[in-house]
């Protein structure tokens, strides 16, 4: 049968959910502390617990050497070889060599109060540190489950929660803007992650994280539970709305049937769960464009198109009077679609879509137009006078029996005559000019201009140079 001590000893360590060699390891650890308080020789002590007696023995331990240096960790071979022989015999003694290690009892009963409240201490903080270890290392690994709480306090906003037998906190971020507590009320949540402080483990909870809802899901729905039906993502704006992509592993199954359940009572039990939160159950599916259409649910989707493959752009447009449904309230509904996708998505409406593609229409012509007057100044087929592209007036310098000062390759007369009504009178002087002066003479646009300038400082640079004579 056991002594008190070893049932003591076990009592403790399952209270404290921690094993009896810990306990026992820490009453040694005590025991040899208050012994180097109390003597303090500089002998190197050792303790064992003795499972017969349940007395923690105390041992001063000494080194055999030749020669003595240090008397309190050394003791000489001739000398315990004979004190062997005092207690063991010739056959023992002989046994001792060099190196080894002797072990000479000590008496405790001599250590007193203070020594006995020092290992008090001591094996109060070793099982303390056992505990938090052992509290650390269970619920790391259960970081994700879900666990009920009952209310304990309340601590700057903060909910303490007392799971079982520790405490744990709900932060404020934590807790669903919809929900309030009193305490002793009872609150299921999931373990978000355990960080390690100067006061033990402290297990951080949540009630916001969408593994709440995952985990919600699996309780409630056996297909989820069984793996027939797949939950491939979940996101959440708690209190408010959230969305869940289910996938079936078999054709027969519907996933969003099993989800809803009979009357929608297994989803209905999860909103009650989580105080009145919408949740929208969509088919999750390979196919970018149909996943994009299930996950705007519940609005329609008249057409999805992919505008930027790398950057994950997706255009949607919807019926005029589905545009609000699908965006959603502050655009909840297309926030969270776009979270569960991963797709960058940009709804508009039939109209939108409409006035946008006229716009672009008009522009393209617009354009044509403009190019159509530009080519016909440079060819010199403006037209009448009065046509657009023209300036209406028949002047002097515009006269079809006025000579012209000079001719440009791929320029029109008339254009040469505006130019020269203009004080161009010269190839030379066209080449000098910029293309700011000569768009700035009515009926010639920039383009034209550009071409002027061109053809004039390529003449300008093939005409061959003029000799001076002496008559000049």
């Amino acid at each position: 049968m056991s002594n008190p001590l070893q049932q003591t000893i076990e009592a403790l360590a399952k209270e404290k959910g921690i094993e009896p060699d810990v306990v026992i390891s820490a009453i040694e650890e005590a025991v040899a502390t208050a012994s180097r308080k109390y003597y303090r020789t500089g002998e190197n002590l050792k303790t064992r617990f003795n499972t017969e007696t349940g007395q923690v023995d105390l041992f001063a331990l000494k080194q055999v050497v030749q020669d003595v240096t240090n008397p309190a960790v050394e003791i000489a071979i001739d000398e315990a070889r004979q004190m062997y022989r005092q207690i063991y015999g010739d056959e023992v003694a002989n046994s001792i060599e060099l190196g080894d290690e002797m072990e000479f009892p000590k008496p405790t009963e001599v250590l007193g109060r203070i020594a006995a409240q020092t290992a008090k201490q001591v094996i109060f903080q070793k099982v303390r540190e056992a505990e938090r270890e052992n509290i650390f290392a269970e619920y790391n690994q259960r970081i994700g489950d879900v666990v009920n709480g009952t209310v304990k306090r309340f601590e700057n906003g903060d909910i303490i929660l007392e799971v079982g037998r520790i405490e744990a906190a709900l932060p404020r971020k934590e807790q669903s803007r919809a929900e309030s507590y009193t305490p002793g009320d009872r609150v299921r949540t999931v373990i978000k992650g355990v960080n390690r402080g100067a006061k033990g483990p402290q297990i951080v909870l949540s009630r916001t994280d969408p593994a709440l809802l995952i985990k919600l899901f699996e309780q409630e729905v056996p297909e989820i539970y069984d793996g027939t039906v797949m939950i491939r993502g979940a996101v959440r704006e708690a209190g408010d709305r959230a969305k869940v992509a289910v996938f079936s592993r078999e054709r027969d199954v519907d996933p969003v049937g099993a989800c809803v359940g009979m009357k929608g009572t297994r989803v209905q039990s999860i909103i009650r769960e989580l105080r009145g939160e919408k949740i929208d159950i969509v088919e999750w599916s390979e196919d970018s464009i149909a996943f994009v259409t299930n996950a705007l649910s519940p609005a329609k989707v008249q057409r999805v198109s992919i505008v930027d493959d790398r950057e994950r752009v997706m255009e949607v447009i919807v019926e005029d009077r589905q545009l609000s449904l699908a965006i959603g309230k502050k655009g909840q509904n297309v926030r969270l679609a776009a979270k569960l996708t991963g797709w960058r998505i940009d709804i508009k409406s039939e109209e939108e879509k409409r006035r946008e593609v006229e716009a672009q229409f008009e522009g393209l012509e617009a354009g044509a137009e403009s190019a159509g007057r530009d080519t016909a100044e440079a060819t010199g087929n403006a037209g009448n006078p009065g046509d657009p592209g023209t300036d209406g007036e028949q002047r002097a310098e515009d006269a079809p029996d006025t000579p012209l000062p000079f001719t440009l390759a791929g320029i029109g007369e008339k254009t040469v005559r505006k130019l020269a009504g203009a004080g161009f009178a010269s190839i030379e002087a066209l080449a000098a000019a910029s293309v700011e002066q000569l768009s700035d003479i009515p009926g010639i646009g920039e383009k034209t201009a550009e071409k002027i300038l061109s053809a004039a400082k390529g003449e300008s640079a093939e005409a061959p140079p003029q000799e001076t004579t002496a008559a000049d």
